[in-house]
């Protein structure tokens, strides 16, 4: 009889029985967060991740906030809550990371965006992703990038070479519009590389319409992780314990199913090959009559005063307001009386900005620009052209979920995602 049930289920409701897909090789993972910056979703993710090192070859767990204060001291504090929980995981399942390599693995990067040109000193971190990149072995380094790209576009400025070993997988989105100098140098000079351009497929895990009750955002923490160990209690303080973790795609990509395939199904997502990247260039203010597309990197070019200052010195101010309020962005001096700034939209919107200076002579200025909910879209003059190896989030209308291009892809496996999660919260009891 149960046989028989079992075989009715698969025929007629496939989707209520799942099986994992395992992963053919257990993959090696560098992360680049900004964890500690103004979003605590890094915060999350950073707890999903040490609940699963069993599943990963960690190499590398670098700071790299582009905006905000993020630094080593918040990964540090997570391992710290892991080191504590360890022993009862470990009492389930064997291969978990050591809390002494983890902390010897956890390196610090670039503070801050980079200027115009994209990149600027090595650091810690950038240097980091290089040793493990150029480590001989038949895998690649998979670079899960949670925020901004400032480090990545370092280790590939200093040493072009690495760009064959390793595998992006980016969070683009918001952290496009902190990091669009960094994005602008990688996609110009390295379009050749893999990388998955994740800007809006991510939001799928966190969309919970239609999800059972216990598996809704607000009520996961108090029914799988509340007094859940030290990791549990730590959870509850970003959001008051509500899901976000927008990173958390990233990992789960490599959980489930065949990463080296990212138009197959899987836990973090399906996405397409995609030719271009939108660019916009004006050497003038704009108006409601100039429409862009969202996540395209738009760039403003104008003349002003020539200043005896050095090139890409930031030395105005972009206000941009939308949705969020107002936000401010750098500007720089490229030489010879020419200024430039770069911005990419995170949703579709009507966007005003302000440009101002305290340089004497300074040009101010105020525009407006609409943003429509395309990506890529049509050709348009300025493009950056992209290799055969660049993935982004489907089109097709049909996997869109509350206008998040993409975002049905996660969103079909979240409450599988969730319930795997929940063992391991068990776990910690």
């Amino acid at each position: 009889m149960n046989k028989l049930i079992l075989i009715f289920l698969l025929c007629y409701f496939p989707d209520v029985l799942w099986t994992q897909q395992p992963v053919p090789d257990k993959p090696r993972v560098l992360i680049s967060t900004d964890i500690g910056g103004t979003d605590p979703d890094d915060n999350q993710s950073m707890i999903h991740l040490l609940m699963y090192t069993d599943l990963f070859d960690l190499e590398g767990l670098v700071s790299s906030p582009s905006y905000g204060d993020g630094n080593t001291e918040e990964i540090l504090k997570s391992i710290d809550l892991y080191e504590k929980d360890l022993p009862r995981l470990k009492a389930h399942q064997k291969g978990f990371a050591s809390p002494e390599y983890l902390r010897s693995i956890t390196k610090q990067g670039r503070h801050g965006g980079a200027p115009y040109k994209g990149y600027t000193t090595a650091t810690e971190g950038s240097d980091w992703i290089i040793k493990c990149a150029q480590k001989q072995s038949e895998r690649p380094l998979w670079v899960l990038v949670w925020g901004g790209l400032e480090d990545l576009a370092q280790a590939l400025h200093d040493k072009p070479e690495i760009q064959d070993k390793i595998k992006v997988y980016w969070i683009g989105g918001p952290n496009k519009k902190w990091s669009a100098n960094s994005y602008a140098y990688i996609v110009e000079n390295f379009p050749n590389l893999w990388f998955i351009e994740a800007n809006a497929v991510y939001r799928g895990l966190f969309l919970d319409q239609n999800a059972p009750d216990n598996l809704k955002n607000k009520n996961f923490f108090k029914h799988f992780i509340k007094d859940a160990g030290n990791l549990g209690k730590d959870f509850g303080n970003y959001y008051k314990g509500n899901i976000k973790m927008g990173d958390t795609p990233s990992l789960l990509y490599l959980m489930d199913g065949d990463p080296t395939d990212p138009m197959a199904e899987s836990w973090g997502g399906s996405f397409e090959k995609v030719t271009h990247s939108p660019r916009y260039i004006f050497k003038r203010n704009t108006t409601l009559n100039d429409t862009i597309k969202v996540y395209s990197l738009v760039e403003y070019l104008f003349k002003g005063p020539i200043l005896e200052i050095p090139a890409d010195s930031a030395c105005f101010t972009m206000s941009v307001y939308a949705g969020v309020g107002e936000q401010k962005w750098p500007g720089y001096y490229l030489g010879n009386g020419n200024y430039a700034i770069r911005y990419a939209p995170k949703k579709a919107e009507i966007l005003k900005y302000e440009i101002s200076s305290e340089i004497q002579g300074f040009p101010k200025q105020k525009g407006q620009l609409v943003v429509n909910n395309i990506w890529p879209g049509d050709r348009t003059a300025h493009d950056y052209q992209l290799g055969i190896n660049w993935y982004t989030d489907p089109a097709d209308l049909k996997l869109f979920e509350d206008g998040w291009q993409g975002a049905k892809t996660i969103q079909k496996w979240r409450s599988d995602v969730l319930r795997d999660w929940a063992k391991r919260w068990n776990w910690l009891r």
